[in-house]
């Protein structure tokens, strides 16, 4: 059969579809594989009994449980919770907004994709528009977003070299002020893969750069403040008129339920609002109507620092750990662990891609996710985008230690095969 341009665009094999593809024949299957590869949030104990005692709640309410799947909500998503989240962001920031301010998505991934193509690609009156990543390695699914080639333009980092093998990306703001033909500017805080957290310096000179150009500037807060709040250092949430903050539901413990946030001006959410009647006429309503009593009360916040950055600030530590024992010997950093799910592992001079020791790791039942994928974007020819590898900890403990174990020895391995 023959495709379109989009058809064969988005029919191709991209590093997401592979990513989530491993990740769903590990997570349905019954192998020995060891999941360090996807995002998937753990399994938190606390978080799957309250998701349970919801879940009956909802059931056991007629009016609740037609809000949740009979009724169709409002194409910016469910008004109830928005109203509520709404509130929650007044109250504990002092942010100037209401529920126009709100917009639900199919998840975050659906997000990026309304607000990428709103923002940038080919324009009307001629000439194209790009999305600025500012610091990359970034998140893997930006690359294939756009409906039009070329999308995106990122920038290399400076590296903070730090005591203990390791190290941080810092944004590099030279010559930004003088770029051209920007649509938005887009940065991911906790970072995904790295689990870099920007400071709030570098946000404000970003917002500022953002105004400079007018543009927005869009903050993806997957796995920040408020909630689900897995970040280890002292930030400032940030919002304005010129910001656009991106949010969802699935780090909380719901990424079956696909929820994502947009909190914007008023202007934004009504073209995103347009986008979703066209699409899919509504946003589900699972995720929102499980956790609105959560949000209107405020426990989403409590069990955000209380149980869930805790839990995932010890597994990230004990991780790092457990490398610091079983690499010794190699030329190795790991990136400063600030927050998200994941740790950034760098093999100077590793004889081999990052794609290929992915592969001979897949091979020894060790799924981790190949670094050369988190460079959406960049143009030039770094070595560094082949020598890195993010692994996840959210697994369990037992698994997460044993794949540690196989990952440094198939990288001594290589180091020996190629007399490095």
């Amino acid at each position: 059969m023959k495709l379109s341009r989009f058809g064969q665009r988005f029919a191709r094999r991209t590093g997401a579809r592979d990513l989530m593809d491993d990740l769903g024949a590990a997570m349905a299957g019954s192998s020995d594989m060891k999941m360090l590869g996807g995002g998937n949030p753990a399994h938190i104990p606390e978080i799957q009994t309250l998701m349970s005692e919801r879940l009956r709640e909802v059931a056991g309410s007629e009016r609740e449980l037609k809000r949740m799947l009979s009724n169709y909500p409002s194409p910016a998503g469910e008004e109830h919770f928005r109203a509520a989240l709404a509130a929650l962001l007044s109250r504990e920031y002092g942010w100037n907004l209401g529920p126009e301010n709100i917009a639900l998505t199919g998840g975050s991934q659906g997000s990026f994709f309304l607000l990428f193509n709103l923002l940038a690609g080919e324009l009307s009156s001629g000439g194209k528009q790009k999305i600025l990543l500012p610091l990359t390695p970034e998140y893997i699914g930006y690359e294939d977003l756009g409906v039009s080639e070329d999308m995106l333009t990122s920038r290399k980092p400076e590296i903070e070299y730090l005591d203990n093998r390791i190290f941080k990306y810092r944004v590099d703001f030279t010559g930004m002020e003088s770029l051209e033909d920007l649509g938005a500017i887009c940065v991911s805080r906790p970072t995904n893969p790295t689990g870099n957290v920007l400071t709030d310096n570098e946000v404000s000179h970003l917002s500022e750069l953002a105004l400079h150009h007018d543009v927005p500037l869009i903050i993806d807060n997957a796995y920040g403040a408020p909630f689900p709040q897995i970040i280890f250092s002292d930030t400032q949430p940030i919002w304005d008129e010129h910001i656009i903050l991106c949010m969802s539901l699935s780090k909380i413990g719901l990424p079956g339920a696909r929820t994502g946030i947009v909190v914007a001006n008023k202007d934004i959410i009504d073209a995103l609002t347009s986008m979703n009647a066209v699409l899919s006429l509504a946003v589900g309503s699972v995720g929102p109507v499980m956790m609105q009593a959560l949000v209107e009360s405020g426990e989403i916040l409590k069990l955000s620092r209380e149980v869930i950055r805790p839990y995932y600030e010890r597994k990230a530590l004990q991780s790092v750990d457990w490398f610091h024992e079983v690499l010794d010997g190699l030329d190795y950093q790991i990136h400063k662990p600030e927050g998200a799910l994941f740790l950034w592992l760098w093999f100077k001079g590793l004889p081999v891609s990052s794609e290929e020791l992915y592969q001979r790791l897949k091979d020894r039942g060790v799924l981790v996710i190949a670094g050369q994928h988190f460079f959406p974007g960049l143009d030039e020819d770094w070595p560094h985008t082949r020598e890195c590898i993010r692994v996840t900890y959210s697994q369990d403990d037992q698994m997460v230690r044993e794949g540690i174990a196989i990952i440094a020895d198939e990288v001594k391995r290589i180091f020996a095969e190629f007399g490095a």
